[in-house]
């Protein structure tokens, strides 16, 4: 498999079995081609736009039912009840069982006649609804593409039973390291080595947690395997050059008066190339220093620390409504100073995005904070057609854009990846850019919706290491367990009747 363009390879020789009872997850830095994988595999015309494959799937008749990272445009436009309706399951399905699904997702029962478009829907609701109707496929085999992304902490809770319970296989990608420590029994992991031109996959048949520690473990028995064997071929080349030079000197030295000698020089030095030749098989049977995938590298930038008791947010809301009118919550109150880092929780489609953007129009006309907001949908800032160079270096000047493509390659973009259209990134690598955008804005204010939801949990240590060590104040929407523990200070859930301290 390999991408379009470029031809860059995605993976090579990759095989992979699943049996009834699998919950495998797939991991991989963004970009690596995990989601092009799922897709394939559900049907190779998914991917025809930018990536070629030559394989084979096979399968004994399995039903297989798939959750896209992201709704099609086809559905956006959709009602509810259509989105629905074009499923003959839906049909099918006994209205007693609709209702208690329902439930459990935390919907109402009449949810599926609905004729609000499934595109208006929160994130998390369209992650709900579209596992409605998967369950009522009744697949033998699941294809989850970011099952976790956007839904609130109840519905996480009832995404790990689900996949550990489903007596199918599961195939899934996710972002939440909680989620796959919960259920995946096998890991997947798909590398890119080399400035992107060697790939490298791995299937382990261990718990994630397992496999990192053991993954890290080898990587240490093999870096000091290593350095100890450079270390034993140096001490034994310094011997094998005393020796060189005693034999070379006395060859020089020799008379020619003394054929005898000269007899048991050259057995010498026969002896000498013999030893040369042993090192150097040596040398070639050497354990390698272990490759690895490196790190993004980013930081921010011309950040302001924010005072410790300056008031950021005072805010005071009798109610907030949707566009529409629309009252989701009553006497909302938040007061945010200094580098505070706040994070708002709630179930979806209670109005933690649409309070975000409120909070984000107050604060962005305030002359004495720089704000930069990143979005759960990031079209909303991203021109698609763009690439990567002329979004974050729009000017065009020389400086700026080598600037900007030092930075992109400590993302880990490759050259060609810098001239792609935004459209044709990943959702992670299209993450990539708003965070790179934020650390060069110089904002000491961030405003962010889900920021977690598409860095790999191989990058999410590092971003949210990296949101932790900000300097400023951070007024975020997350559902992301360990960004909670380990970036928020306060954690506020959004309820019908305000904010209330979770």
């Amino acid at each position: 498999m390999r991408h379009r363009k470029d031809l860059h390879p995605l993976l090579e020789g990759f095989q992979l079995v699943l049996t009834p009872g699998d919950k495998a997850v797939i991991v991989g830095e963004e970009g690596n081609g995990k989601s092009t994988l799922l897709k394939w595999i559900v049907d190779p015309a998914l991917i025809e736009g930018y990536a070629e494959a030559e394989g084979m799937r096979t399968d004994q008749g399995e039903k297989l039912g798939y959750l896209p990272q992201e709704l099609p445009e086809s559905d956006k436009e959709k009602t509810v009840y259509a989105f629905f309706s074009a499923a003959d399951s839906f049909w099918e399905q006994d209205p007693r069982e609709r209702r208690q699904l329902l439930s459990r997702l935390g919907l109402p029962e009449d949810v599926c006649f609905s004729d609000q478009l499934m595109g208006t829907l929160s994130g998390g609701e369209k992650v709900k609804l579209q596992m409605a109707r998967l369950l009522m496929e009744r697949c033998d085999v699941w294809l989850l593409d970011e099952p976790s992304n956007d839904v609130d902490a109840d519905t996480l809770a009832w995404m790990e039973r689900l996949i550990r319970d489903f007596p199918g296989a599961v195939l899934f990608i996710s972002h939440d390291e909680a989620l796959i420590e919960a259920t995946a029994n096998r890991v997947v992991l798909l590398e890119q080595l080399r400035g992107k031109r060697v790939t490298r996959w791995t299937v382990a048949n261990v718990p994630f947690r397992q496999f990192m520690a053991e993954r890290e473990a080898g990587f240490t028995k093999q870096a000091q395997q290593a350095q100890s064997e450079r270390r034993e071929e140096r001490i034994a080349m310094e011997k094998f050059r005393r020796i060189q030079q005693k034999v070379e000197q006395q060859q020089n030295t020799i008379s020619r008066q003394d054929p005898h000698g000269g007899r048991l020089l050259k057995k010498k030095m026969a002896s000498v190339m013999s030893l040369q030749r042993r090192h150097e098989r040596e040398h070639s049977q050497m354990t390698e220093f272990p490759e690895r995938e490196l790190a993004i590298l980013v930081k921010f930038h011309g950040e302001q620390a924010i005072p410790r008791g300056k008031t950021v947010l005072d805010l005071s809301l009798p109610a907030l409504t949707r566009p529409d009118g629309t009252v989701l919550a009553r006497n909302v109150s938040l007061i945010v100073r200094g580098p505070e880092k706040i994070c708002l929780t709630g179930r979806n489609g209670v109005g933690k995005t649409t309070l975000l953007r409120l909070i984000r129009d107050q604060l962005t006309h305030r002359a004495d904070l720089n704000v930069c907001y990143m979005p759960q949908d990031y079209e909303e800032l991203l021109e698609l057609d763009n690439n990567p160079i002329d979004y974050l270096a729009p000017s065009g000047q020389k400086d700026e854009v080598t600037m900007v493509r030092t930075y992109l390659g400590s993302l880990r973009y490759t050259a060609q990846e810098m001239s792609h259209p935004i459209r044709e990134l990943s959702g992670g690598q299209k993450a990539k850019l708003l965070l790179l955008r934020m650390s060069l804005s110089g904002a000491n204010v961030l405003l962010l919706d889900e920021p977690t939801r598409n860095f790999s949990p191989l990058s999410g240590p590092e971003v949210r290491n990296l949101l932790r060590s900000f300097p400023g104040a951070i007024i975020s929407v997350s559902h992301d367990r360990k960004y909670l523990d380990e970036v928020a200070d306060k954690v506020y859930s959004l309820t019908e009747d305000g904010l209330e301290m979770a």
